[in-house]
């Protein structure tokens, strides 16, 4: 997809929501719904940059997340650092610990890469509970019960405010996957792709493997590691249940619905998939059967997400605007 559809499509979904509050900004639910789509939608952007565009089968976009919510909220609680800068730093960290990551990865390829980043997902919730992680700051099984709110110019920034917090995850939000969208159209976004299509015909042209893997594990762990920490202090709590399948699974559902390496895709499928989910939240035990059988449904119906249907009917309004022509 061109430049300028990318950045349509950005706007469009980001002007539609950024008026929303002044609709339902009484509304905390609606209000939290919102924010929730904007932080998810950064998640979901860097998981579809390292796999839909470098091709790397990461499976650990949900640990990085949480290894920045719990590294800045112990920076913010215990070392009594600034929220924002301690969202910097643990995204700092959590990039550092992507890249020592992704260094066994650069021998390995498809579900052997997969294996290897889920199985840092798994590890990581017993270190949380463990001696070591009560150490520094985890809190153990019972969690961090206590996280400081974001101060910013004067303002606090927190859940009690839904509306001036909206707006601060919106500013971010757009930050981070304007980053992406100019990583994916630069030399880098092209690199990564020759490097998905054939790695050896990439290095005979001069594409370093060691490189652009590197970068795209550092660059990815980093704003997931930050967004993670933003999460943290709008939430104001942690707790290893964040580390459950359900987080995982959901998180690949976005990806499904708004179609892989279709990017903005990941963002589209990102508000989708998180509004269906609390839609569906009073079916109880019958939500993930519900949801589940809605992405099977759009799987069969739209095998390249929904951005995969904006560009097919695009191609089609220039096919026939061709015809006419002549």
């Amino acid at each position: 997809m061109s430049w300028q559809r990318m950045t349509v499509i950005m706007a469009v979904i980001y002007g539609i929501v950024g008026i929303m509050p002044v609709f339902v900004g009484d509304v905390r639910f609606i209000m939290h719904i919102l924010i929730m789509c904007l932080i998810w939608a950064v998640v979901a952007a860097c998981w579809d940059l390292i796999m839909g565009f470098a091709g790397i089968f990461s499976f650990g976009q949900v640990a990085f997340f949480v290894m920045g919510a719990y590294g800045s909220a112990i920076l913010a609680s215990k070392l009594q650092i600034p929220p924002i800068l301690a969202m910097i730093l643990a995204g700092g960290i959590t990039a550092a610990i992507g890249v020592l990551v992704g260094l066994p990865c650069l021998r390995l390829k498809g579900a052997y890469i997969a294996l290897v980043t889920f199985a840092v997902h798994m590890i990581l919730e017993p270190f949380l509970k463990s001696d070591m992680g009560r150490f520094i700051g985890t809190g153990g099984s019972r969690g961090i019960l206590t996280i400081p709110p974001i101060q910013l110019f004067g303002i606090t920034f927190s859940s009690a405010a839904p509306v001036p917090f909206f707006y601060l995850t919106l500013i971010l939000s757009i930050l981070c996957t304007v980053i992406i969208l100019i990583v994916i159209k630069s030399y880098w976004g092209t690199a990564f792709l020759a490097l998905k299509d054939s790695e050896d015909f990439a290095a005979s042209l001069g594409v370093s493997a060691f490189k652009y893997k590197l970068m795209v594990f550092a660059l990815t762990s980093f704003l997931t590691g930050m967004i993670g920490g933003f999460y943290g202090h709008y939430v104001g709590m942690l707790s290893t249940r964040m580390l459950g399948i359900d987080l995982f699974v959901t998180l690949m559902i976005m990806l499904v619905i708004g179609g892989i390496g279709e990017y903005p895709g990941a963002i589209l499928g990102a508000f989708i998939t998180v509004t269906l989910n609390e839609m569906l939240s009073p079916l109880g035990p019958y939500r993930p059967l519900m949801l589940g059988a809605l992405v099977v449904a759009l799987v069969l119906i739209l095998p390249d997400g929904v951005v995969g249907l904006i560009r097919k009917i695009f191609a089609e309004n220039a096919a026939e605007a061709r015809v006419t022509r002549y």
